[in-house]
């Protein structure tokens, strides 16, 4: 075994290895083994977290690249950006030897492609750069998370399969289960796409890490059922059924500099502190431009994170949580807050409204994809949502004793995230129709509304001895 050239185990392993070799050594099994045979155009590779999925097709597109000399193979996600962290960590530590000739060159981040000695290129993508992708050609393209594309992203593949170096070309698609109404799932129902169902019996190596197991097990409802069974389940009870990712999730892009800004926050200790960046269009359209979602963080830090990443931008206002102490320590880093208004029923109503898709055909609320500054790892460890965007569709009403649903009363679990959105939303649609103060002028120049809840002592002073009364 070399370097360049390390084993394929397709049918069993040789009769000698080292413990080097024996690491790279791969023998697909179940669905990871009926994708290396399936020759088929459109192929779906589904299945809970922790099957393989995603080193079964890592390990084809080494293999096909290494066998097929001179072959083009494109391996993207929604987002180039997401790739770094993710999927490219599995390739280069799981499936490519240390001292490979694809390996040197730019870091993950930077990364475009990986080149082979034999002429074969991977190349690297998002369709957030269309333009790049579609104007080349490829044998083979893998799109992992395929669930945050569209059928058009997806279709839009097609046009560049005509490399022709490999035997045949390839779309292949990997995901966890999402709404079964998704557009992949449906597709998949027809004679048009293959459909592999991964299973964790698929993946040896979940023998020798039992802990991946257990936290998904510690999933309950809907997420329970789509990452650790496996199932395309609907949202039971789901609170904003407004909500389509294919429509409110969205490329980022320069925010303009006349446009409204709004930081919403919900404190935490234990749990998440999330502080949300939005942004309102001359159509009162919001984007939620950047968002900081941290656990066991001490305010004072969170707080000092907040200013630096707000350098050079003009806040109208920083809604957020009662808490009178976290407050005060806002105000002590000079980033005075606005308390919310905490009417949960009305604020569920405004976020609604603004979900729901308007006259023109695009809603009212928007997120940017990769908005979040960075992950909190001990949230992505216990498999709890990290982002806002991984809240929503967990984000149910209450039940009653008897399985009823109670209305306007959501489940008070990771949502820290809804809390800040609701937050948001309450202070902004009051004063939509206002005048405001453009966000040029200077701070002290506040909009009228921020005006009005500082008379009325909403607007945090440390001198305000009603705070803590």
């Amino acid at each position: 075994m070399t370097p360049d050239h390390p084993y394929q185990i397709i049918d069993g392993e040789p009769p000698k290895m080292t413990a080097e070799e024996r690491k790279f050594a791969y023998t697909p099994h179940g669905a990871a083994r009926e994708l290396f045979d399936c020759q088929d155009f459109e192929v779906l590779i589904e299945g809970p977290a922790g099957t393989g999925k995603t080193r079964a097709i890592w390990e084809k597109l080494h293999y096909i690249a290494g066998k097929y000399p001179g072959c083009r193979i494109l391996a993207c996600r929604k987002t180039r950006v997401s790739m770094t962290a993710s999927v490219l960590v599995t390739f280069e530590r799981d499936v490519v030897p240390p001292g490979h000739s694809i390996l040197p060159g730019p870091g993950r981040a930077g990364r475009t492609e990986y080149v082979y000695p034999n002429g074969s290129v991977i190349v690297l993508g998002g369709l957030d750069n269309p333009e790049r992708l579609f104007s080349s050609e490829y044998d083979i393209v893998a799109v992992f998370e395929a669930t945050e594309l569209t059928e058009d992203d997806w279709e839009k593949f097609f046009r560049a399969m005509r490399s022709h170096v490999v035997p045949y070309q390839q779309v292949i698609a990997d995901c966890n289960p999402s709404y079964p109404s998704h557009w992949l799932n449906q597709r998949a129902n027809t004679p048009g796409m293959t459909r592999l169902l991964s299973r964790h019996a698929d993946n040896p190596f979940i023998d020798e890490h039992p802990e991946t197991l257990d936290n998904l097990k510690r999933f309950t409802g809907t997420r329970r059922i789509r990452m650790f069974e496996g199932k395309w389940a609907a949202v039971e009870g789901q609170v904003y059924t407004e909500w389509d990712a294919t429509e409110h999730l969205i490329k980022p892009f320069p925010i303009p500099k006349e446009w409204r800004r709004v930081r919403s926050i919900d404190f935490g200790v234990r749990n998440p502190t999330v502080c949300q960046w939005w942004a309102l269009d001359g159509d009162d359209r919001a984007y939620l431009y950047r968002e900081l979602y941290k656990s066991e963080t001490l305010l004072s830090d969170i707080a000092k994170q907040i200013e630096a990443l707000s350098e050079g931008e003009y806040i109208e206002g920083t809604v957020a949580d009662h808490q009178g102490q976290e407050r005060l320590i806002m105000q002590s880093v000079g980033l005075p807050t606005i308390a919310a208004k905490k009417d949960i029923p009305t604020g569920l109503e405004k976020v609604r409204e603004m979900l729901r898709i308007r006259e023109d055909g695009r809603p009212g609320l928007f997120i940017m994809r990769d908005c979040l500054v960075d992950r909190d790892g001990l949230l992505v460890e216990a498999r709890r949502p990290w982002c806002t965007e991984q809240e929503i569709e967990a984000y149910v009403h209450a039940k009653t004793v008897d399985g009823r649903p109670i209305k306007e009363e959501p489940v008070k679990k990771d949502d820290h995230g809804m809390d800040a959105m609701r937050y948001f939303a309450m202070y902004i649609n009051p004063v939509i129709a206002s005048t405001l103060t453009l966000l040029g002028e200077k701070e002290s120049k506040r909009p009228a509304r921020a005006v009005e809840d500082e008379a009325a002592g909403e607007w945090l002073s440390v001198d305000n001895d009603d705070l803590f009364g």
